[in-house]
């Protein structure tokens, strides 16, 4: 039997992203964002509401980054969700973070994260206090402490963290399952 909770965002894993982005005086902010995902094979979107320092950074300089959070900075990757950059303009520092600038868009690198995605933004609408913000990934950098054999990327390393969203816990992703777009060749017989 299942049991109903309503319109919930109950979407698992629901990964752990971190935006970063660049104030048009230079400085750098970054936010944990719960809701975003890819819109296609080269396109991310994120949502966001409209008083983060965040959204004013994006909507002047177009670009950010967005990287994929993981267990070993899941306290700094927490404090990047829960303090203001309108209220705490050093949280990077003070989450003990690095950044570099971007080579692709005008947005800063988080060095620590394994994954960043560099995103030019090409569409920015308001849904009341939220902005959707679709963006072409213009490249990805990924930490060789993540590439397994034939530069994939090993889950077990990257050690990625998602938010699930009923008990407000993160939790790690790792380990295969399976082989996809494949396993399931075993039933069309």
């Amino acid at each position: 039997m299942k049991k109903s909770f309503g319109a919930k965002p109950f979407v698992y894993p629901q990964p752990v992203l971190i935006v970063a982005s660049f104030g048009e005086d230079g400085s750098v902010d970054a936010m944990n964002v719960a809701y975003g995902g890819v819109v296609n094979s080269n396109r991310i979107q994120i949502n966001i509401g409209v008083r983060h320092k965040t959204s004013d950074n994006i909507k002047a300089k177009k670009a950010f980054t967005v990287s994929i959070a993981d267990a070993k900075h899941v306290e700094a990757a927490d404090y990047l969700g829960i303090v203001s950059g309108h209220d705490e303009p050093d949280k990077i520092k003070k989450a003990g973070l690095h950044v570099v600038k971007s080579k692709y868009v005008d947005a800063p690198v988080i060095e620590e994260f394994p994954i960043t995605l560099e995103c030019r933004v090409e569409e920015i609408n308001q849904y009341d206090q939220t902005l959707r913000i679709v963006a072409e990934i213009v490249n990805v950098l990924v930490d060789d402490s993540v590439l397994g054999e034939g530069d994939v990327i090993d889950t077990d390393k990257l050690e990625a963290i998602s938010l699930a969203p009923s008990s407000h816990k993160y939790v790690k992703i790792g380990g295969d399952v399976a082989d996809a777009f494949s396993c399931g060749k075993v039933l069309d017989k």
